[in-house]
């Protein structure tokens, strides 16, 4: 699944996320934690190869990134 020009939403581990691709920079998702405790932040994450990230890659990455986050402060450290 391609999420395209057209947002794509995710919900995982109780955490919503919606995906977009970016048209400037093929390979390029930028996901936007909707659910999370700070407005606007999320992740960006990109294809070596430039191409179309499936909705499997795309869970994946967003697995990784809440296993990165500080649940106290829902960022990164």
């Amino acid at each position: 699944m391609d999420a395209g020009q057209t947002p794509t939403r995710l919900t995982i581990e109780g955490e919503l996320f919606e995906v977009v691709a970016n048209p400037e920079r093929p390979g390029q998702y930028d996901f936007a934690w909707l659910s999370g405790p700070n407005k606007g932040y999320g992740f960006s994450t990109a294809r070596s190869d430039g191409g179309a990230m499936s909705e499997r890659e795309m869970e994946a990455s967003i697995r990784n990134f809440l296993a990165q986050v500080d649940t106290g402060r829902g960022h990164i450290e």
